[in-house]
C-alpha cells in the first residue's frame, strides 16, 4: 500500500498514479511522456505534484541521467500491484472451465436432480474437471429469502411465478402420469375416475408448500382423491409406491427414468392435467458472470435434450 501522510484521497487525481508508474519505470520525464502519450510539460507538472504529495523528490539528477530515490524504488512494486487491482475493478473476471476450481450452488427439486444432473455431470467432467457442483435443498418463492438467493447460481422450478431478482428461461416440458408398482391389483383400471378416486394416493408436499402441486387442478375439475400419505419429495413418493399399493400422480419423465430400477408401471390418469413447464432461474446480478453463464448453458442443454 502507498501511504501518503495527511492526504485527502477524495482530492487525489488517480491519473497521478499512472504518471508515477511511468516515471518510476522510465526514470525519465521524456520517456514517461512518450509512454503516456502526453507532452513533457504535462509530465513535469505531474512530477511536481507527486513530489508535493509524497514529500520526496522521487527522481534526482545524477550526472547526465535521472535516478530514483530510495523512496521511489520502494514504491515501484506496491504501485504496480495497486494499479493492477484498480484495473481489475473494471475488467470482467474470466472463466476457464479447464482450469477452474470454482464451486457452484444449484437449487432444484429432486426430480430435476434425477433428470438433469447425470448429463450435467458428464459434460462438466469433460469440460471442467476441477469444478464442484453443490445441489442445495429446494425452496419455493415464498420462502426464498434475499440472503439465501445471493448464495445460489441457478434455480430449477416448475412454478411460473418469478423469483424476485431472477431471470427466467424455459427449460423443459413434462406431463404428469400415474405410477404404481408392477402387479398392482388396480393398475389396469386406474384410468377410470371412480377407481382413481377410491385408490390410496401418496401426495408430494414440498418445503414451503401447503399441498401437492396437482391439487388445485384436481379441485377445479371437482376431483377429490383419497390421500393417505404425504411426503416431501417425488423420489420418496415413488419409492413408497414401489413397496405398497399406493398410487403416485407425478411427472411422467421421472416415472420413465425410474420405472426400471423401481419396477414401476406408468398408467394414464383419468384426466389430463396438460403440460408441466419447468423453468431455469438465474440471479440478475449473474447475467454477465462467465462462469455462471457456462453453468446455465450446461443445464439448459441437459433440459432441452430430454
Amino acid at each position: 500500500m502507498i501511504y501518503i501522510p495527511r492526504m485527502n484521497l477524495g482530492g487525489l487525481d488517480l491519473n497521478l498514479l499512472v504518471a508515477l508508474d511511468a516515471l518510476l519505470a522510465e526514470a525519465s520525464v521524456g520517456r514517461a511522456a512518450l509512454r503516456l502519450n502526453l507532452s513533457q510539460p504535462a509530465v513535469s507538472h505531474a512530477l511536481r505534484r507527486l513530489r508535493e504529495a509524497t514529500g520526496d523528490p522521487l527522481l534526482v539528477r545524477v550526472g547526465a541521467r535521472m535516478e530514483l530515490t530510495p523512496r521511489a524504488q520502494a514504491l515501484r512494486g506496491p504501485l504496480a500491484q495497486t494499479l493492477d487491482q484498480v484495473r481489475g475493478l473494471f475488467v470482467a473476471e474470466g472463466f476457464d472451465p479447464a482450469t477452474s476450481a470454482r464451486t457452484f450452488r444449484l437449487m432444484m427439486p429432486d426430480l430435476a436432480v434425477d433428470l438433469l444432473m447425470p448429463a450435467v455431470l458428464r459434460r462438466a467432467a469433460a469440460q471442467a474437471p476441477g469444478v464442484r457442483l453443490d445441489v442445495v435443498p429446494w425452496r419455493g418463492p415464498a420462502v426464498m429469502t434475499p440472503d439465501f438467493a445471493r448464495t445460489v447460481d441457478l434455480v430449477v422450478a416448475w412454478t411460473g411465478e418469478a423469483y424476485p431478482g431472477f431471470h427466467r428461461q424455459s427449460l423443459y416440458v413434462d406431463r404428469d402420469a400415474l405410477a404404481v408398482r408392477r402387479g398392482h391389483p388396480e393398475a389396469g383400471r386406474l384410468s377410470n375416475l371412480e377407481v382413481f378416486n377410491a385408490a390410496r394416493h401418496v401426495a408430494v408436499v414440498g418445503a414451503g408448500e401447503r399441498e401437492d402441486a396437482i391439487e388445485p387442478f384436481l379441485r377445479r375439475n371437482r376431483i377429490e382423491r383419497r390421500i393417505v400419505l404425504a411426503v416431501p419429495s417425488y423420489l420418496q413418493a415413488l419409492r413408497m409406491t414401489a413397496r405398497s399399493d399406493l398410487v403416485a400422480f407425478v411427472p411422467g419423465r421421472l416415472i420413465a427414468a425410474l420405472a426400471g430400477p423401481l419396477d414401476l408401471v406408468v398408467v394414464p390418469p383419468p384426466i389430463d392435467p396438460g403440460e408441466d413447464q419447468q423453468y431455469l432461474f438465474h440471479p440478475v446480478v449473474a447475467q454477465f458472470d462467465p462462469g455462471a453463464a457456462w453453468l446455465r448453458e450446461l443445464v439448459l442443454r441437459a433440459g432441452r435434450s430430454l
